[in-house]
């Protein structure tokens, strides 16, 4: 077993200057080495394993709804047993017509575990396209960009409206275009139709809102029609750009449009907005429930941009990002236009 040695400091000398007598009469010392890339530490530091730190609490809850989950489907089990095994003995033919029902209800919920698995996987497959052309824009990587262009050219392939645009894309297909003008030449030919559309569908679902809010008599009824028009608008806005969201899609997406608008300031309406409502003094000039009114609007359309850029499978190259103005503005001049009730 070794001593332990205590530490020690070491002078190094100039490469130009003699050792002192002290040094000299000092018995050798290990040569210590300056290097620019210790590239010996660096892969003998690859092999040492990092301890990860285990998990302070364990996961009760999903335990117990996995527990629960399990419990409930073997009691429909065996009550769908039992009830088509009473029945073969009440009368055979109602049991083979229990026996078919349950061979359709069997199909039908394959189909729908289907469509649901099809619908995420389009969404997801637009979030990695997107995830991919950032990571291109950011890296100048080529390759990467004109695989993510091939794979968007690939997934509107089916679109007869962008079949212009996909053969213009691919007359330049093996050009030697910078990254930028890949993506952005992708994005004007293949994505600026579906953001018209977009932007049409904001505007009209926010006009509406407005509206509708305005002339309601009952608060709950303000609610109740914000909530179906923005899950209306989300859906619609989904199938513009290529997703076909079910149950389990449609609840995915409209977590990650929240949390966008969350992050993007929720109620930030701009600067020029929020200077003409503060100078003309909207609330002032019209009734309560107009203003009331053209607020639930404002609403929709930001979650509106929200879902629009959760939804786009390129992030915005060259185009301009949609604001609260382009698809919401005239709420405020159709407010000035209309007298006070």
């Amino acid at each position: 077993m070794t001593t332990p040695q205590r530490p020690r400091a070491f002078r190094i000398p100039a490469a130009d200057q003699a050792p002192s007598p002290e040094a000299a009469e000092a018995p050798p010392r290990p040569e210590v080495r300056l290097v620019d890339e210790p590239y010996e530490i660096v892969d003998a530091a690859d092999g040492v394993a990092v301890p990860v730190a285990p998990k302070s609490r364990a996961p009760w809850l999903s335990i117990l709804f996995s527990a629960l989950g399990g419990l409930v489907s073997i009691a429909v089990g065996l009550s769908i047993e039992r009830l088509i095994t009473d029945l073969f003995a009440t009368a055979p033919w109602l049991g083979w017509v229990a026996l078919a029902l349950l061979v359709i209800a069997g199909i039908a919920l394959t189909a729908l575990v289907a469509r649901e698995a099809l619908g995420v996987w389009r969404e997801r497959k637009i979030e990695v396209l997107r995830e991919r052309a950032l990571a291109a824009l950011s890296t100048r990587d080529h390759t990467a960009a004109q695989g993510v262009v091939q794979e968007l050219r690939g997934f509107y392939a089916d679109r007869p409206a962008l079949a212009a645009g996909i053969r213009r894309l691919d007359a330049v297909g093996d050009a030697i275009l910078d990254v930028d003008d890949r993506l952005a030449l992708a994005e004007g030919e293949l994505l600026s139709p579906l953001d018209r559309q977009a932007k049409a569908a904001i505007a009209q679902a926010a006009s509406q809102v407005s509206a509708v809010t305005a002339l309601s008599p009952r608060a709950i009824v303000d609610v109740a029609f914000v909530v179906f028009s923005a899950a209306r608008l989300l859906r619609r806005i989904a199938a513009i750009y290529g997703g076909r969201p079910g149950l389990l899609g449609f609840l995915r997406l409209a977590r990650a449009a929240l949390a966008h608008l969350t992050v993007t300031g929720g109620m930030a309406v701009g600067e020029g907005m929020l200077h003409q409502v503060l100078g003309l003094g909207l609330a002032a000039r019209v009734s309560a429930k107009l203003g009331e009114g053209v607020l639930n609007g404002l609403m929709t359309a930001r979650f509106g941009l929200a879902a629009l850029a959760v939804c786009r499978p390129l992030p915005f190259v060259r185009l301009s990002p949609p604001t609260v103005n382009d698809v919401a503005g005239q709420l405020f001049r159709n407010g000035e236009d209309k007298p006070a009730p």
